[in-house]
């Protein structure tokens, strides 16, 4: 595989989703091709398995086993593909969140979703993570009377800070997959740090 894939991750509320355009104009503008997607969905079937599982209460087994259901469509008919044809992927969460919500936040066992990692991505990482990380509760504020709260949005807010200190834990595990982003910043100085962060990894691979 000779592109690159590179996921975004944070609570709802840090802000990432702001950032996504930018990243991809500022990859074009060094001559890469990229394929813009999201977690979950990505795939018209990932599309469908995300309005069930942001909308639809259930078990957090029945939640993990659908997002990796969706992760595998997302795979086979988007990652992979670009890849090979020497993309760059950028995507809205990946499997960092399933650990972050099912293990951090709901309680699931690792070793559960280590297991489903293993079987439906078979080694896959991202080349890159960009963790844009905030307080919960500064990231609760900005989400305030922004659009209708999905199910996960919704949860009590120590839900959201054992999302967070999980994710902080998988940067620690992952030191150089995951850079952390400080999320608090202004817009401008958020960007400041990803310029930094993404030249700095591709001059890594050069």
């Amino acid at each position: 595989m000779d592109g690159l894939f590179i996921s975004l991750e944070g609570v709802d509320g840090a802000g990432k989703s702001s950032h996504l355009d930018w990243l991809g104009n500022w990859f074009r503008q060094r001559g890469h091709r990229v394929r813009m997607s999201r977690e979950p969905g990505g795939t018209p079937v990932g599309e469908r398995l995300r309005d069930i599982v942001l909308h639809a209460d259930m078990h957090v087994e029945t939640e993990a086993l659908i997002m990796f259901a969706a992760r595998r469509e997302h795979l086979d008919r988007v990652i992979r593909p670009a890849l090979a044809a020497g993309e760059v992927v950028i995507s809205d969460r990946f499997t960092d969140a399933s650990f972050a919500y099912q293990c951090g936040g709901r309680g699931l066992a690792e070793a559960r979703m280590q297991t489903l990692e293993d079987w439906v991505q078979q080694g896959l990482q991202p080349h890159l993570t960009l963790l844009f990380d905030i307080s919960p509760e500064v990231a609760a504020a900005r989400l305030r009377n922004v659009r209708e709260a999905d199910r996960f949005e919704r949860e009590r807010m120590d839900f959201h800070v054992r999302v967070r200190d999980a994710y902080l834990r998988r940067a620690q595990a992952h030191p150089r997959r995951i850079q952390v982003i400080d999320a608090g910043t202004d817009l401008q100085g958020v960007r400041r740090q990803l310029e930094r962060t993404l030249t700095r990894f591709l001059e890594t691979r050069a």
